[in-house]
């Protein structure tokens, strides 16, 4: 079988277009997690007055020199002070409140001692000490927030302070996951018969994809009986964007999935891949639809729903990326198994700034060991031409932890 270098793979999943125009409003509290579909521009300063960062009291920094100065007011946050001080003159600000006009400096409590209605200066302070300036936060027309980023606390809490009530955020693309093969037994099924084996793979990806920005459409598992299968695609392409599908895609003779994906309408973009684990991957398209046929053991679906599927759930979000890659630093040597391009787990450690990997308790054996991707996994990318790795070389690293 011909394969497509992982590569080409890459850039013919890039070229393809997608529809990432459509969008929602929902309210700011039920924003969080999912991707905004427009910028966030200020439309005004923060502050938009000089505002003071500590308790303590405005002066005239020239004033400092006096030291004491009389207190002719109070100005707690939130009121509107509309007072000027004059020289030998201050006013009680606290936190949050606007500067009176004519003071340049807050000196902090803490610098001062009360007394008979003055300030006695016990310590002196910059100009300009503990007050915001206008604008310290942003300006008016400032682009916070890019269109295509994740919503989190932060952004949540920025939209908040620019009083949006309702946030545009892009629609979640639907992705429907099967299972397919006859030896596959869902959570909660019986069986006598040793040689089956508990679904996992549809229970992995569906939560991927969902942490990726997804709404997934839990299909279960279907056995190796064509009809039924071709009828499975058929129904989820009804109501799903993308249908990922896992097992049936070798050259077995129970892999039908390969022969019924062109049944059904679809254009084989692809199929086969010289990448290590998934080589057997298939991606289609049926009009604006697309499908993706994954391998059957665990950790392989999982790698391939990363490579292949996730980069087209952000481009229908309108996200830049899908993933976060990053150069590391081999802490021990690497053997490479093969001639494909590989995808190794492996543990990454964050020292003084610089990424280091290393496979301490990362087992080699089959593309079933789902459970190398616990902790703090990422994976290893090592390319065709690569050959056995020495400690100390910079390998390409995908952080998988958050999508």
């Amino acid at each position: 079988m011909s394969l497509l270098s992982y590569e080409t793979s890459q850039t013919m999943l890039s070229l393809l277009h997608v529809n990432s125009s459509r969008s929602q409003n929902v309210p700011l509290s039920a924003s969080l997690g999912r991707v905004l579909s427009e910028d966030i521009i200020a439309k005004h300063n923060d502050p938009e007055f000089p505002t003071a960062s500590m308790d303590g009291y405005a002066v005239m920094h020239s004033d400092l020199e006096l030291g004491k100065i009389a207190v002719v007011g109070y100005n707690p946050a939130g009121s509107d002070e509309q007072r000027t001080i004059k020289s030998t003159e201050c006013i009680k600000t606290f936190t949050g409140s606007m500067m009176p006009h004519g003071a340049d400096t807050l000196i902090q409590i803490e610098n001062v001692t009360l007394e008979d209605g003055a300030i006695i200066i016990n310590e002196s302070v910059p100009k300009g000490s503990s007050v915001r300036p206008i604008g310290e936060g942003y300006r008016a027309g400032d682009v916070l927030i890019q269109k295509g980023t994740k919503i989190g606390f932060a952004e949540i809490g920025v939209m908040a302070a620019l009083n949006h009530v309702m946030v545009k955020v892009a629609l979640k693309p639907r992705v429907a996951v099967i299972s397919t093969g006859s030896e596959i037994l869902d959570l909660g099924e019986h069986s006598d018969n040793p040689s089956q084996i508990r679904s996992s793979n549809n229970y992995t990806l569906a939560a991927l994809f969902e942490q990726a920005g997804a709404e997934v459409i839990q299909l279960g598992t279907v056995g190796d009986d064509k009809s039924l299968i071709m009828q499975t695609f058929q129904d989820a392409l009804l109501s799903a964007d993308i249908v990922v599908s896992t097992g049936g895609v070798s050259v077995g003779d129970y892999d039908f999935v390969k022969d019924i994906v062109p049944r059904i309408g679809a254009e084989v973009l692809f199929k086969g891949v010289a990448i290590k684990p998934g080589k057997h991957i298939l991606v289609a398209q049926k009009e604006d639809k697309f499908i993706l046929s994954l391998p059957g053991f665990a950790y392989s679906s999982t790698v391939t729903a990363i490579l292949y599927v996730l980069p087209l759930i952000a481009k229908m979000l309108g996200k830049e990326s899908a993933y976060r890659m990053v150069a590391a630093k081999l802490s021990e040597e690497f053997k490479k198994r093969s001639r494909l391009t590989e995808f190794t787990a492996c543990n990454v450690v964050v020292e003084d700034g610089e990424y280091f990997i290393n496979f301490k308790d990362k087992k080699v054996g089959s593309s079933a060991i789902l459970t190398n991707m616990l902790n703090e996994c990422a994976l290893m990318i090592s390319g065709e031409d690569d050959g056995d790795l020495q400690e100390g070389t910079f390998v390409n690293v995908i952080l998988i932890q958050n999508f």
